[in-house]
């Protein structure tokens, strides 16, 4: 069950009242997710890496495959809204941008998972993790039904603390897992950090009222702890 969001009142007491609304974010997410943490190692430095490798690629291929229909659906509501919400307004470049670095990232996905030998007819038929499921599937609803700023948390939660390059090549070069299904990672490493940033900056620059820090801080914090479960099931005992 995913934790209740702490209040910015919480922060406050914690002695980190004045941050920055992205380090907030950061800092809500390590509570559900500290595996996430920059100090901890990547599971690419696994020993067994090549025992789980293909269960990897797929649990993260969970999220890749909706992410762009879901960049849709915020972008969608957030023109929708644009005309009086000035929150709703900033996102339509961002979200419009952000679909056109996205396109494609699930197809990639497939072939590296193809490169393992996996079948795609088998990938594509198979149920994702149910947690990961819930947490995609709850961005809908903060999207329609509440402000499609939620999809920021969620983003922020997969997207602003890359693995490098160097630990991908690593990974490729010492597992014996073909260097072609890394291929995606590879992509994510070599970009994410500028994404890190940019979405840094709009969360930053937002004009944002408390409601919408608790909505992304719950967004961020479900996709946190549905990934750090499904990881965790995941990893050799």
């Amino acid at each position: 069950m995913v934790q209740p969001s702490p209040t910015l009142e919480d922060y406050r007491a914690a002695g980190v009242a004045g941050l920055p609304a992205s380090l907030l974010l950061k800092k809500k997410i390590l509570l559900v997710s500290p595996h996430t943490h920059e100090t901890t190692p990547s599971v690419l430095t696994h020993p067994q890496l090549r025992e789980f490798y293909p269960e990897m690629l797929f649990t993260l291929y969970s999220t890749i495959w909706a992410t762009v229909p879901l960049l849709e659906a915020a972008l969608t509501v957030s023109r929708e809204r644009s005309a009086d919400d000035a929150v709703a307004a900033k996102l339509v470049p961002y979200f419009q941008n952000h679909i056109a670095e996205e396109l494609h990232h699930d197809e990639w996905m497939l072939e590296d998972m193809e490169v393992l030998g996996m079948k795609r007819s088998e990938i594509l038929e198979r149920l994702p993790p149910a947690g990961i499921a819930e947490a995609v599937g709850a961005q809908y609803y903060w999207i329609y039904h509440y402000h499609p700023v939620a999809f920021l948390g969620y983003l922020a939660a997969l997207e602003t603390d890359p693995v490098s390059a160097e630990v991908v090549k690593k990974a490729a070069a010492e597992s014996g897992i073909p260097p072609a299904a890394f291929r995606t990672l590879l992509i994510h490493s070599e970009h994410d950090f500028d994404h890190c940033e940019d979405l840094n900056r709009l969360i930053d620059g937002l004009p944002l009222q408390p409601q919408h820090i608790r909505l992304m801080s719950l967004s961020a914090m479900q996709i946190a702890a549905a990934y750090d479960k499904a990881f965790t099931a995941m990893l050799p005992g």
